[in-house]
């Protein structure tokens, strides 16, 4: 027994030393795991002595083993390896049923080793209820599961508060419901009948309980499938007799449930069994007391809480896939990457040293014609030969040299040639921002003379003027034209000075000539207004007429001249003024009357008498 212990011991001991090798990969690993913890158990189990079993799975646990097992119950690992992980699941959980680990271990296996194999089982139950073709391998995680379960009812708070069972009982399929309350009613059944464990429901508190009935009464509310609704019947009375008076006050709480499985579950097959849980709910309805009526507060508070926590996992589900997804493209996107930039940096590296290789044979192909040359010399020319070898590697070491210098020179000499005219370029940025300043720093003139000329602008004192004309005949004399003599230069300025003279009557007469027609447009329009203004003939009165009436003798007597010709040619006959115009009478006196106008406005009697005019 002691030798068949011991070869036992070192079979799990090379089963760590495999664990942690890192050249296996993750299905090895579990092949290596199944074949491995088999053998062991197997081993054990042969054994006449029931302590036998025990100390291996301690000593299991003990060598990290077991925790290499949890490690790849990740369901990530399920592409192709299904059969193998829910295998490894199973010996999992039977390992850890029936295990009494070392004193200074107890805190570890309980609190965290323990809800973490539970937890992996879970994932890997979940994963598996998504792919129809591994609905078997479903039921075998869920019956390591409860063979778990049965074992430390502590861990049923974890299951029921699972993220990874509430996907399990939101799973809209009848398989998995009846699973999951067959789960249950197989933990009550094996553990009120096996003196191995203890009594399961006895040792949970009364919120798993009440976990446990609300998924019960859950499925007989939601699920129409008629196994479902037996199972969920057979579950509720297990738990009312097993846990009798500390049941009933729970069992209340589902107000309705008599009349849901009166209305809905009578003439399924298990009539009997309904009609023993109305009963049961009628019963204890009866002995009721007023204190439990101010429980309807409570219950309503569950169920708005219950549909809340329903609506915010199936919230964070969907969410929760969506991210998932694209973590997934995500890190393949990187992965790709990364595998890309490997091949990238083994081609580089694979050329480089090809490169070395074809450098190193070329050399040494080299090296051997040269021997062979040598050795088909006569020995009197070895050395001329060998000279001659080392003056032209001196020559091309030279010549590689030069070139490097040269460019270094010439990229110095650019580099300064650069410099200097990025200073130049500066500087006369420089410049031409001071002259834009000194510019617009500059006073706008108020107004601009018409003569633009420098004799007589404003500004210039005779002091400044006598001054620059000393330094402009210095200038003059001290850089004397090789082309223009001194008299031809006074010739040229009295010339100028003449045109200027000229120029500047010719704009006092063009000034003189815009003042009288100033002065004519101004007389016209007064005319006019008065002649827009005039009142009608009916009402007009000598004073009015007399307002009229030029100043000038001549114009007036023009003026009525016409007016006596124009009621005359008015009294004649269509006939007799075909081919006569309204200045045939008088000819041209629009002319007349303009140039007798301009007379009277330039003299200084005119002035005054069409001053007097306009007063009038």
């Amino acid at each position: 027994m002691s030798a068949m212990m011991q070869e036992v011991e070192a079979l799990v001991l090379v089963l760590k030393k495999q664990m942690e090798d890192q050249d296996l990969n993750p299905e090895q690993k579990i092949n290596l795991l199944n074949n491995g913890l088999t053998e062991a158990l197997n081993a054990a189990a042969l054994q006449p002595d029931s302590s036998a079993l025990v100390r291996v799975k301690s000593l299991l646990y003990e060598s990290s083993v077991l925790s290499h097992c949890v490690s790849l119950l990740d369901p990530r690992r399920l592409p192709g390896l299904q059969g193998a992980v829910a295998r490894l699941a199973q010996l999992t959980s039977s390992c850890c049923v029936g295990m009494e680990p070392s004193e200074n271990l107890v805190k570890t296996f309980y609190r965290l080793f323990l809800p973490s194999v539970m937890d992996s089982l879970l994932s890997l139950a979940s994963q598996l209820m998504r792919q129809a073709e591994c609905m078997s391998l479903f039921r075998k995680v869920m019956d390591s599961v409860a063979w778990l379960l049965r074992a430390h009812t502590q861990l049923t708070t974890q299951v029921l508060s699972s993220t990874h069972y509430e996907q399990i009982q939101m799973w809209d399929d009848v398989v998995v419901s009846l699973l999951c309350i067959q789960l249950w009613v197989q933990t009550c059944i094996t553990s009120s009948s096996l003196s191995v464990f203890r009594d399961f429901l006895l040792g949970l508190s009364d919120d798993s309980i009440l976990l446990l009935l609300n998924e019960a009464v859950g499925q007989l509310a939601v699920n129409t499938d008629s196994n479902v609704g037996a199972a969920s019947v057979r579950l509720i009375l297990l738990m009312a007799n097993q846990l009798d008076i500390r049941f009933h006050p729970l069992l209340l709480k589902f107000r309705g449930l008599d009349s849901l499985l009166d209305k809905d579950w009578r003439g399924r097959g298990f009539d009997q069994d309904v009609d023993q849980l109305i009963a049961l709910i009628q019963s204890e309805r009866g002995t009721l007391s007023h204190l439990q009526a101010d429980t309807e507060h409570v219950r309503a508070a569950c169920v708005i809480q219950a549909a809340w926590r329903s609506y915010q996992t199936r919230r964070r589900i969907k969410s929760l896939n969506r991210v998932v997804s694209s973590l997934q493209r995500r890190y393949r996107a990187q992965r790709q990457k990364q595998q890309q930039q490997d091949e990238a940096r083994r081609h580089q590296e694979l050329l480089k040293y090809q490169v070395c290789v074809r450098r190193q044979q070329a050399r040494r192909l080299f090296h051997q014609k040269q021997r062979q040359l040598l050795q088909q010399l006569p020995p009197d020319q070895v050395q001329v030969y060998l000279q001659e070898c080392e003056r032209r590697a001196a020559v091309v070491i030279q010549s590689y040299w030069r070139g490097f210098r040269e460019r270094q020179r010439y990229n110095d000499k650019h580099g300064q040639m650069l410099r200097q005219t990025s200073k130049e370029q500066e500087q006369a940025a420089r410049v031409l921002q001071r002259a834009v300043r000194h510019f617009l720093q500059k006073p706008k003139a108020a107004s601009v003379p018409v003569m633009s000329f420098w004799i007589g602008q404003t500004g210039l004192t005779d002091s400044r003027r006598a001054e620059l004309q000393s330094r402009v005949q210095k200038h003059v004399a001290g850089h004397p034209s090789p082309r223009v003599s001194p008299e031809e230069c006074e010739r040229l300025h009295e010339k100028v000075q003449q045109l200027l003279l000229l120029e500047l009557q010719k704009g006092e007469k063009r000034r003189r000539e815009e003042e009288r027609m100033e002065v004519l447009l101004a007389h016209t329009h007064t005319q006019l207004d008065l002649l827009r203004d005039a009142p009608p003939l009916s009402v007009v009165t000598e004073k009015d007429a007399e307002a009229f009436i030029s100043p000038s003798g001549s114009i007036a007597a023009r003026a009525r001249d016409a007016h006596n010709a124009m009621l005359q040619a008015g009294r004649l006959p269509w006939w007799k003024n075909l081919g006569k115009t309204a200045d045939g009478l008088t000819p041209n006196p629009l002319e007349e009357l303009e140039a007798e106008c301009a007379l009277r406005v330039t003299g200084p009697a005119g002035v005054s008498r069409h001053r007097h005019g306009w007063n009038h």
